[in-house]
Order: C-alpha cells, then structure tokens, then sequence
C-alpha cells in the first residue's frame, strides 16, 4: 500500500463513521480538536517533557498506535477540505521533542484557523519529523495505520 491510498481508506471510514453514528453537521471542528488531544496523548506517551521523572517512554507500538491516531485525523481532515498529499513528507531533522510538539501544536491550530492546502502540508511536515525523532518508517506508519482502521471499523460495529 501507498500513502496516498490512506485517504480514500480514510474517506470509506469516515463515511462508515457518520452512516453509523447518524452524523448531520459539520464535523471538522470537532476532528481539529481530537488532533491536537491525540498529539498530547502522544506526547504523553513519550514522556519528553516530564523532567521531573525518571521512568521511560512507552514502547514503540503504544508510540506508534497514538502516532496513526492523529494521522486517522489529518486524513479526515485533508479530505473535509480537499487537500490530499500523493507522498509521505520526509523530514529527517533531528530535534528536541518537546519543541517539536509545541511547534506541531501551533500547525495544527493554524490550519485550523487558516485551512490552505500550504498549512496542511506544514502539518504533515511536523508529524513527519516527529515520526524521524520517533525512529518511525513510512513502512511502520501504514502498517499502524491498517491495524488501526480495522480496529476503528470493529470499534463502530461493536458500539463504541
């Protein structure tokens, strides 16, 4: 599978999402705020800011489970709007996670306010290094990615 095919697996999940839940309005808002709750839950995850404690991040699949959370997202996203991205964009610059949190925190909420394809892609291009600081591979990413669209899709036919 490409990366580019995640978004119209996206768009069939989505769909199947608000078919099920008899979605009627505008959901966008609400996706934007679950982005930016994953990213923190990811944060939370790698433990980078907690200086007060010794213990270590969590393994690298709960990393990378919370990581395709907020891709499932920025798909949906991208898809509301029409911004769709034919390539993963990879960004190997190495850098201290908790900045590079608070600045994908501030992208998120600038394509929230200022939804161009330009901001899109600068989202993308932050969860890209992160997913570089991370040691995650594209083939790690997708491969999350399906495990957890099959769960979401068992998650909404078992009443979630």
């Amino acid at each position: 599978m490409q990366f580019h095919q995640l978004f119209e697996k996206q768009r069939k999940l989505d769909l199947f999402i608000e078919e099920n839940q008899h979605v009627q309005k505008d959901v966008f808002a609400e996706k934007g705020l679950a982005l930016l709750v994953e990213l923190s839950e990811l944060a939370n995850e790698t433990r980078c800011f907690k200086f007060w404690s010794t213990k270590g991040p969590s393994e690298k699949t709960v990393l990378l489970e919370e990581f395709v959370d907020s891709i499932h997202f920025m798909l949906s996203l991208g898809n509301m709007r029409g911004f769709q991205l034919k390539e993963w964009p990879y960004l190997k610059e190495k850098q201290e996670l908790t900045e590079t949190f608070l600045t994908t925190t501030q992208m998120i909420l600038t394509f929230l306010q200022h939804q161009n394809e330009d901001n899109y892609r600068a989202m993308w291009q932050q969860y890209s290094i992160i997913a570089y600081n991370l040691n995650f591979t594209i083939d790690d990413v997708l491969q999350a990615y399906e495990l957890k669209n099959e769960k979401n899709y068992d998650r909404q036919r078992n009443g979630y």
